[in-house]
C-alpha cells in the first residue's frame, strides 16, 4: 500500500507550462458558466458541453505548440502519440454534471505522466480561482501556499466524501456500505473538488469507483506530495489499466483500515 515515488525531477518548463495551461482552460470555462449553454450525451450518458471540448482543445494546442514530442490523452478529444515518454492527461471539466447546473464544485484535472507515472497534477477550480498542484519531489500548494493533510488514525474518526452513489455498480455497492456506515461522516456530491479538500487536511478520505484515468491521474501527485496516498481498492498503485475503483486518504492507518472494509476483512 505504499506509493511508488517516480525517480525523475520534473523539469521547471513542463511546471511553468502546467500553470499556463489552467489559466487558459480555466478563461475558456469562466465564458460558459451559468450561462444557457447547449447539453450533448456522450456515448456512455454522460453530458458533455462547448466548454468541456474547447477548454481541452486550448489545453493540447499549448501542449502541441510548446513540446510536440510529448503525448495528450483528453476526455474529449482522444490520444495523441500515447506512447511517449512524457505524456499529458487532461479532463478540462472534472464535473461536468456541477458545472451545468452550476455548482462550483468541479474542475480542470491535469497530470503529467512519467513513462504512465503521474509526476505532476493540478487541481484547478477556475470559478473560485483555487489552484491546487502537485510535482514530484516538489510539495504540494495550494495558490502556492504548501499543504499537509491531517492525521486520522481510526476509520471511525474520518471523514468519508464520494461524488454519487451511482458510481458504486455491483459489488462495489456493498463494499462502500461497509465503508460508509463506519466513519464518522460521508457526504456526496464533492466532484474533484473533495480531493483537494483531502490534500489540504480538512478530509480523510474519498472512495469512489468507475473512473477513468483522467478521472485520478492528477489526484495522485496532490495528494501523494502533501503526505497521503492513493489506491485502487486492492491497495495498488492505480494507473492505465486500473478498474476505476479508488482510495485516498491522508493518513496510512485509516487508509489500512479503509481498505479493509472495501475487501470485506474488517
Amino acid at each position: 500500500m505504499t506509493q511508488t515515488v517516480p525517480s525523475p525531477t520534473v523539469p521547471a518548463a513542463f511546471v511553468s507550462l502546467a500553470h499556463q495551461l489552467a489559466d487558459t482552460a480555466g478563461a475558456v470555462i469562466r465564458q460558459y458558466f451559468r450561462t444557457p449553454v447547449a447539453i450533448d450525451d456522450k456515448a456512455d450518458e454522460s453530458p458533455v458541453t462547448i466548454a468541456d471540448r474547447q477548454a481541452e482543445q486550448v489545453m493540447r494546442d499549448l501542449v502541441q505548440a510548446n513540446f510536440p514530442d510529448h503525448g495528450i490523452i483528453g476526455e474529449e478529444h482522444g490520444t495523441l502519440n500515447g506512447e511517449a515518454e512524457w505524456v499529458w492527461v487532461f479532463d478540462p471539466i472534472d464535473g461536468t454534471k456541477a458545472f451545468i447546473t452550476g455548482k462550483p464544485s468541479f474542475g480542470t484535472l491535469i497530470c503529467l505522466l512519467h513513462r504512465g507515472t503521474p509526476v505532476l497534477g493540478v487541481l484547478d477550480q477556475p470559478i473560485t480561482r483555487e489552484r491546487w498542484i502537485g510535482v514530484d519531489g516538489q510539495g504540494t500548494t495550494l495558490n502556492g501556499a504548501p499543504l499537509r493533510v491531517r492525521a486520522c488514525d481510526a476509520v471511525e474518526k474520518a471523514a468519508l466524501y464520494s461524488t454519487d452513489p451511482s458510481m458504486f455498480k455491483g459489488d462495489a455497492w456493498p463494499a462502500y456500505q461497509r465503508l460508509a456506515e463506519t466513519v464518522k461522516l460521508r457526504r456526496f456530491g464533492s466532484d474533484c473538488y473533495a480531493y483537494g479538500l483531502l490534500a489540504a487536511g480538512f478530509v480523510d478520505l474519498v472512495c469512489e469507483a468507475d473512473l477513468k484515468l483522467y478521472d485520478f491521474a492528477a489526484l495522485i501527485p496532490i495528494i501523494r506530495e502533501a503526505g497521503g496516498l492513493v489506491t485502487d481498492w486492492q491497495g495498488q498503485a492505480p494507473g492505465i489499466g486500473s478498474d476505476g475503483r479508488i482510495l485516498a486518504a491522508g493518513d496510512a492507518r485509516c487508509h489500512a483500515q479503509a481498505l479493509a472494509r472495501l475487501q470485506d476483512a474488517g
